[in-house]
């Protein structure tokens, strides 16, 4: 008979995690990750061990429309990072197949090169029905990843969407990439996601595109103009181009995501920002705490009342309310 191997304890976690071994960590991850109650209880146990360590990584958020390029960008934009003597982990929201919940794409096949560089770490997620563009567990993930050591950590989003504001609600620096040569330029911009970004990149500037990228840059920038409120940090959203093939442009890419933590870091903006996030990943937190013990504590009228509505004996709006006072009672009586 197989014996099956010892989880490692809390204490063997965090020594692991914080040498970095990427095994402990990949399993970290895979922990927080999981829905199991006694995984959820080691993995709260584990990050809190570890917060002590975390906090002390550049975070950025990298989202663009489809077919922009953001892996391909993400990889040349990670090999110069590392080159600069820099760790770097990334990690990547993928679409989840709708019959296994599993990631579709798996990014790590197409960062080939990144993900045997031996000062980058990748993990790839399924989005699952996460909104937002990221994955559930994508905040702990993170941190695990600054415990680890890692000084930069790159999100690296589905695509742009309605919530995007979630991985905007996570990071410190949001990176908007866009194409060029695509038709009208602005047209299918949201100016939602345009006011969130703290810079654009026009990618694939090279070749014949060369030439639509600069219009295009110019064009973004008129645009940010137009629809940007006073910033409270006081930073103009620079537009920049770059290319994957030749490299052009990821110097200075990097060189303004350092200048812009710079800049908040001096004038405070930085911290505020890092605080607000922390409490609004405390209100989420105790959302998800909350859906999961109405759900488990009314789950048989649940059911009954489901089965009513589809029936169409009981509107969905009273059935919501039967079950909002059921759960009160039972809250009541503990």
């Amino acid at each position: 008979m197989t014996l099956r191997k010892a989880r490692p304890t809390p204490a063997q976690f965090v020594t692991g995690i914080r040498q970095g071994n990427r095994v402990l960590l990949g399993q970290a991850i895979t922990l927080v990750e999981s829905t199991l109650p006694a995984d959820q209880d080691l993995a709260h146990t584990l990050l809190e061990l570890l917060l002590p360590y975390t906090g002390n990584a550049i975070r950025m958020g990298i989202t663009g429309v489809p077919g922009v390029g953001k892996s391909t960008f993400i990889e040349t934009l990670g090999k110069h990072i590392t080159t600069l003597g820099k760790t770097l982990a990334v990690l990547t929201i993928d679409p989840s197949s709708r019959l296994t919940g599993g990631s579709i794409l798996g990014d790590k096949t197409r960062m080939e090169e990144l993900s045997r560089n031996p000062r980058a770490f990748i993990r790839p997620t399924a989005a699952g029905d996460a909104l937002g563009g990221v994955a559930h567990r994508t905040r702990e993930a993170m941190l695990l990843c600054e415990a680890a050591g890692y000084e930069v950590i790159i999100i690296e989003t589905v695509g742009v969407g309605q919530s995007e504001i979630a991985v905007r609600n996570m990071v410190d620096f949001f990176l908007l990439l866009m194409l060029a040569g695509a038709g009208d330029e602005l047209q299918g911009i949201k100016k939602g996601i345009m006011e969130m970004a703290d810079a654009l990149v026009i990618t694939k500037a090279d070749g014949e595109n060369k030439k639509a990228a600069r219009e295009a840059r110019g064009a973004y920038t008129q645009a940010l103009h137009l629809v940007s409120s006073p910033s409270a940090n006081e930073w103009t959203v620079p537009v920049l181009t770059a290319s994957a093939i030749t490299g052009e442009g990821f110097a200075d890419t990097w060189a303004t995501i350092e200048r812009y933590c710079a800049h908040t870091k001096a004038s405070g903006f930085f911290q505020a920002t890092r605080g607000r996030q922390n409490i609004n990943w405390f209100d989420d937190y105790f959302q998800q705490l909350l859906q999961a013990d109405l759900q488990a504590s009314v789950q048989a009228i649940r059911s009954e009342l489901e089965q009513a509505v589809a029936r169409q004996e009981l509107s969905s709006h009273e059935a919501a309310h039967r079950l909002l006072r059921a759960y009160r009672d039972q809250a009541r009586a503990l």
